[in-house]
């Protein structure tokens, strides 16, 4: 026979009790909390985790005993109490101890049909949660005598067995059946999924009912004092006259409100003194849980009881408005209430949002590339976003999937939407750096663009013109115009960075390629700017006529007069740029992408650019066609372009140069940095500072005025990494390019490795996608190599990120122990990156030595 350890203690929950949450779960030490405020909380019990684990496993106990701590014929109900409420649990279970003789003393106290709709309840809780029959055999009845005696008829016949009499019996069958559910393999999967560790238990608390049923005022209701979606000061919560638990929250149409309304009889009409009584419990549960908490009540004959109080379930705006709140009444520290707001939760604040509280239709689904929700009327292409914009109408740009030509598209649409990519791909990069909701890699979409329909995964079929939204918080795509809520970029969300900033340790700044950007990354507080890549300056329609007037012109000579159209507005783009980040450091890149991206694609463009160059469509062609590489991102571009046609170089130094020196007429101060992009090799670091050296020198002849500037390298190839200590002997920076970094590392397009990402990640090949999340194991150690090789041979060598990975929390984590000086990220990623960065120097303490494995 098996013998068992002796069982481990219940006990009473009292405000002495030894009541701990690992050991009996949040709700026990909720409870004990709420005692410990006075409030009135019916008689509980508390069953700890290792006495639940036991119950699971078989091993009897005496459960009348624990009747008897709740009197003669109690009833009671049963709680899950895990350490953690996100966590779930089994549901709780009502009225046990009811039966035949219970029944009948209720008949006489509170009249037949309020005891009929208590025992119906209990036979459905205790049949659908215990015995796991179909809940379609007892639920959804009206609750009557007729309603009870059916349900009891189903039991017997389905167990074979009339319904159980006996209190402790159905104690003991609720208690193992809630305590082996938990243990069940769904229940476990689930729960971790919410990040509850395998070994996750769960304590059980008993408690008295209170009946919510009587002849004087009695029903339940919660209440709370915060609005859930904006965390504004507002009382808000359902009571339900003869009614239970949360019942006042599932029968919207009986519900009253707490507070008066012109829609009807409120709690504070019908019972003013009851109402008070929560509002000071509520304000009392502030002040001594340091939480903002929504109460469970009961009401019976006009006797309150509290059942239960959990923390508000709150959306990302109300979260940090709720922590900064409890911050200013000196209820928490600045610092827990930096750590209470998750970075992540910052990306939603600062766009519109898809307002949660409304209808959502939603007819296709992808990856969640750039936060905040948009409307607007369908458009295939960039030259349809363009004229949309110029009618004053808000577009959605639908593409297979983008390039560097839609960038013009992109800025006139108010939402991006494409079939194809992933998180790193053209669109998401884009689309996060110009603060534009976009939805990615919606596989499950049909874009006809030759028919201008797309089709949802639901067979439906959306024309252009017809409008509908992005939610880039959720990777939704929804019919029509849904309801939306403003960016909360308020007092509130100023003050909690501001809190951050005065606690981290590492700089931050933003990756800005246009005035437009660099004013966005100045709002939000950006430290300068990282990464300016001028690339993006050369798509406008007058510079692109220059650049493919220079792309086929025939001598150094011949590009150097095409470029020379190009220098003023370069130029007017760096002094714009140096006016908006004034007393900031600004990092321009140099021109980096390969040359046939700046061509037409189509015979139409090919005609079209003949034309304007005025040469022979054959000749257009055959250039065009010359200049194809098999692999371009691989090819002629970055520093090559740089040494090959070192007119393009010479001509953003001289631009960079003048706006410096005219910043500096103007009463301004600016020291540029200048990134010479896909390094390789000293060499070729030598041979563009001996050009940008002399147009400096130029320049100053020129304009009789002396300036300052730095020369670094942006770190992409492998080589660079490891060749750091040559290069560093020629860079006063090293600023790691981790989206190429990542590329060449794996040999992955990060435009393509989105079709078969998934299913590396689920199976296990890559832990996380090294393009969403910087790959420490090996990309990250060609950053440390590199870090430790160009600081041993410079030892006040700058070392930054710039790559897409430079706003997630882990990569700043990597970074500062690596003793980086700054990230760089997407504008709308510098609040993330700012906070994230206040949370390691408040949970980690700075590590100054990394040591490579």
């Amino acid at each position: 026979m098996q013998k068992f350890d002796p069982l481990p203690d219940f006990a009473e929950i009292t405000p002495s009790a030894a009541i701990a949450a690992q050991t009996h779960g949040w709700r026990a030490k909720c409870l004990q909390r709420l005692i410990r405020l006075d409030m009135p909380v019916p008689r509980s019990v508390s069953l700890p985790a290792s006495l639940v684990r036991c119950i699971a496993a078989g091993q009897a106990m005496d459960y009348a005993s624990v009747l008897h701590l709740f009197g003669e014929r109690p009833l009671i109900s049963v709680r899950p109490s895990p350490a953690n409420p996100d966590w779930g649990g089994p549901s709780t279970v009502l009225n046990i101890g009811m039966n035949g003789a219970r029944h009948a003393e209720l008949v006489e106290r509170h009249g037949q049909a309020a005891a009929d709709a208590l025992y119906l309840r209990f036979v459905q809780g205790y049949a659908v949660h215990v015995a796991r029959l179909d809940p379609d055999m007892f639920e959804g009845r009206e609750p009557s005598g007729e309603a009870l005696r059916a349900a009891l008829r189903a039991y017997a016949d389905e167990m074979e067995e009339p319904f159980p009499e006996d209190p402790a019996r159905q104690l003991s069958e609720v208690l193992r059946s809630m305590a082996r559910a938990w243990e069940g393999t769904s229940a476990r999967l689930l729960r971790q999924a919410k990040g509850a560790p395998e070994d996750a238990a769960l304590g059980l608390v008993v408690q008295a009912m209170a009946q919510g049923i009587g002849q004087g005022i009695s029903g339940s209701g919660v209440i709370q004092f915060v609005d859930p979606v904006t965390g504004e000061p507002q009382i808000t919560g359902r009571w339900l006259r003869q009614a239970q638990d949360r019942a006042a929250l599932r029968d919207t149409d009986e519900a009253l409100y707490l507070t008066r309304d012109a829609r009807g009889p409120s709690l504070q009409d019908i019972a003013p003194g009851i109402f008070e009584t929560l509002s000071r419990q509520g304000t009392a549960c502030r002040a001594k849980l340091r939480e903002e908490m929504q109460i469970e009540f009961t009401i019976e004959d006009g006797r309150l009881a509290v059942i239960d109080a959990v923390r508000v379930q709150r959306s990302s705006r109300a979260g940090l408005r709720i922590a900064v709140d409890l911050a200013d009444a000196g209820i928490i520290t600045r610092n827990e209430a930096l750590l209470r707001v998750e970075p992540r939760a910052l990306s939603e604040l600062l766009h519109p949002q898809v307002d949660p509280r409304g209808p959502r239709d939603v007819f296709a689904r992808g990856i969640a590339a750039s936060p905040g929700g948009a409307t607007g009327r369908i458009v295939f292409s960039s030259a349809g976003a363009q004229a949309s914009a110029a009618r004053g109408e808000p577009c959605i740009l639908v593409k297979r999937e983008t390039a560097p030509e839609d960038i013009r598209g992109m800025h006139s649409a108010a939402g991006v939407l494409t079939e194809r990519g992933g998180i790193t791909s053209h669109a998401a990069v884009i689309g996060r750096g110009l603060g534009l909701p976009c939805i990615v890699g919606a596989s499950d979409l049909r874009i006809d663009p030759r028919e201008r329909r797309i089709t949802g995964a639901d067979g439906r079929v959306f024309r252009e013109g017809d409008i509908v939204t992005v939610d880039g918080t959720t990777g939704e795509v929804l019919a029509g115009a849904a309801d939306m809520l403003p960016p909360a970029l308020d007092g509130h969300f100023r003050k909690l960075l501001s809190w951050a900033d005065a606690v981290r340790d590492i700089g931050i700044r933003a990756n800005a390629d246009t005035p437009a950007d660099a004013q966005t990354a100045r709002d939000f507080e950006a430290q300068g700017i990282g990464l300016c890549r001028t690339e993006h300056m050369f798509f406008e329609d007058a510079r692109l006529v220059a650049m493919r007037e220079m792309i086929f012109a025939d001598s150094p000579k011949d590009r150097a007069a095409a470029l020379a159209r190009i220098l003023p507005m370069q130029r007017n783009d760096f002094v714009q740029l140096f006016e908006i980040m004034e007393g900031l450091p600004v990092c321009i890149r140099l021109f980096d992408p390969p040359l046939h991206e700046f061509l037409p694609h189509s015979r139409d463009g090919m005609r079209e650019l003949a034309e304007a160059l005025d040469r022979p469509l054959s000749e257009v062609t055959r250039r065009a066609e010359a200049l194809t590489e098999f692999n371009p991102m691989l090819g002629m571009r970055g520093v090559r372009l740089g040494i090959v046609l070192p007119e393009i170089y010479d001509m953003q130094a001289q631009a960079i140069f003048e706006a410096t020196i005219e910043i500096a007429a103007r009463g301004g101060s600016v020291v540029p940095e200048i990134m010479i992009p896909l390094v390789s090799a000293k060499r070729e670091v030598e041979l563009v500072k001996t050009r940008v050296d002399a147009v400096a020198a130029k320049v100053r002849t020129a304009k009789s005025r002396d300036f300052d500037y730095k020369l670094g390298v942006m770190v992409e190839t492998p080589r660079a990494a490891l060749r750091a200590g040559d290069i560093a002997q020629h860079a006063a920076f090293l600023s790691f390019g981790t989206n190429d970094l990542t590329q060449m590392t794996y040999g992955l397009s990060r435009d393509d490795a989105g079709r078969f990402m998934n299913t590396y990640v689920q199976q296990g090949v890559f832990p996380e996608d090294p393009f969403h999340i910087l790959d420490v194991d090996g990309v990250g150690e060609l950053l440390l190599i590199g870090a430790e090789r160009g600081r041993r041979t410079r030892e006040k060598l700058v070392l930054s990120i710039c790559g897409e990975h430079g706003g997630n929390p882990e990569s700043i984590s990597f970074c500062r122990k690596a003793g980086f000086d700054y990230v760089s990220c997407s504008p709308y990623r510098v609040p993330l990156a700012r906070l994230a960065a206040a949370h390691l120097a408040l949970l980690e303490p700075l590590i100054e030595d990394v040591e490579i494995q």
